[in-house]
């Protein structure tokens, strides 16, 4: 849906994981083999997913100033099935987090969280605020003020309603 690019770092796999549902069409995915297959799942683990796309999406819609879409486990529950360690460079010293199981989609969503955190980029990732939409997307703009995937879409039809309300 969006023109934007794609998330810096670890998030770029957040938001690939949350677009995989297109609301508009309902066109899930993780249904496919293809489309799991992007996030190395088996058939068994996509119920899993999309449980955890739709905690990322509430968040990400509270990145935004939205309210929830629906009622969902809190992203913080899921993510504390997924233990990260500190690993250090023996090359200059240099620490990060990173997942103990690098196989589950939930180990490295929550690494991908822990290195935007400390990149101070999490809370920059943001869901598209139209109802119909919700695409994650990765708000540059100056203020971080973003709303829409898509200004020429999303932002355009919102204004128009708006617009055509007041007429």
């Amino acid at each position: 849906m969006s023109e934007r690019s794609p998330a810096p770092g670890g998030l770029a796999l957040v938001q690939s994981l949350v677009n995989t549902l297109d609301l508009e069409s309902g066109a899930d995915a993780l249904e496919t083999a293809e489309g799991r297959a992007r996030f190395a799942l088996t058939e068994g683990e996509a119920a899993g997913a999309r449980e955890l796309r739709e905690s990322l999406r509430v968040a990400l819609l509270a990145h935004a100033g939205h309210p929830p879409h629906r009622s969902v486990t809190p992203l913080g529950e899921l993510l504390a099935a997924a233990p990260l360690l500190v690993t250090v460079s023996t090359a200059d010293g240099a620490a990060a987090l990173a997942p103990a199981d690098t196989r589950p989609l939930l180990s490295r969503v929550a690494a991908a969280v822990a290195e935007s955190l400390v990149a101070g980029t999490w809370t920059r990732l943001k869901a598209c605020e139209a109802v119909d939409c919700h695409w994650a997307y990765y708000d540059r703009s100056p203020a971080g003020r973003g709303r829409w995937c898509s200004m020429q879409v999303c932002g355009a039809r919102a204004k128009m309603r708006r617009y055509r309300a007041r007429g």
